[in-house]
């Protein structure tokens, strides 16, 4: 990624953090709209705890902006775990298409064209990396 890009995954992740719960509500609400067949993966999730895992995830990925290295195993042991709750690879795109939506909502003004080219970079390297992991597990 550009430097750029990371100033701005950065910034703008300070204005999602400050949402707090809000922001993962409306990513997972916007999520099972976009896509109703993904409510039944979470049928015996804690929401809660699942929308702070959430945030935890993104935390990690934009702490990790400097230093990427670490965070690819993360992501390799989460992309095998998403296939024993039944993610396949086109889940991965109504992510991206809820996660850039609840960010465009949070942002608010701040959201514009570079912001979104960079959130959308950010997430197609994690998910490409998540991908193969659970490629490479199934």
């Amino acid at each position: 990624m550009k430097f750029e890009q990371k100033k701005i995954l950065r910034s703008t992740w300070i204005k999602v953090l400050t949402a707090g719960d809000a922001a993962g509500e409306m990513f997972y609400r916007r999520l099972f709209e976009l896509d109703p067949d993904l409510q039944p993966l979470f049928g015996s999730a804690d929401m809660t705890a699942q929308r702070k895992k959430l945030i935890q995830s993104l935390s990690l990925v934009i702490n990790s902006l400097s230093d990427p290295e670490p965070l690819e195993g993360y992501l390799e042991a989460l992309g095998r775990r998403h296939v024993e709750y039944g993610v396949c690879d086109r889940h991965y795109d109504t992510v991206e298409v809820a996660l850039l939506w609840t960010l465009e909502q949070v942002l608010g003004e701040a959201w514009n064209e570079a912001v979104r080219d960079a959130w959308s970079d950010a997430y197609r390297v994690v998910a490409e990396v998540m991908k193969s992991a659970s490629t490479r597990a199934a």
